[in-house]
């Protein structure tokens, strides 16, 4: 995991995702080991993070370590990034998607 990226838990979501996202947006990559999209994204994810870095929070949540987390959001597949902004979801970025889709969604949230 790269440095600009914080792992997060069932127990630290709500104050590092859901508390943080009131004072700047908080994108949250669920993803799980297994998972090869979701490799296949992580050097995006890390890249937009290092670029938006002091704009936007990253952080991950794995699905298999957590799973209260995923079904409070209703997370189906993955990879899905989440957007939180003022304590709620404010996009939702389902798949292995091109850096240009990631970052266009989170334009719409920084300001």
């Amino acid at each position: 995991m790269g440095d600009a990226i914080q792992a997060v838990t069932d127990a630290s979501f709500q104050s590092d995702v859901i508390d943080a996202s009131k004072t700047q947006p908080v994108m949250v990559d669920f993803w799980a080991d297994w998972c090869r999209p979701c490799h296949m994204l992580t050097p995006t994810v890390e890249e937009v993070a290092r670029e938006h870095s002091g704009k936007i929070k990253v952080v991950k949540l794995n699905i298999d370590d957590n799973m209260g987390t995923p079904g409070k959001f209703n997370i189906r597949s993955i990879p899905t990034l989440l957007v939180f902004k003022g304590g709620q979801v404010a996009e939702q970025i389902v798949g292995a998607v091109p850096k240009e889709q990631i970052v266009k969604a989170l334009q719409r949230h920084i300001s």
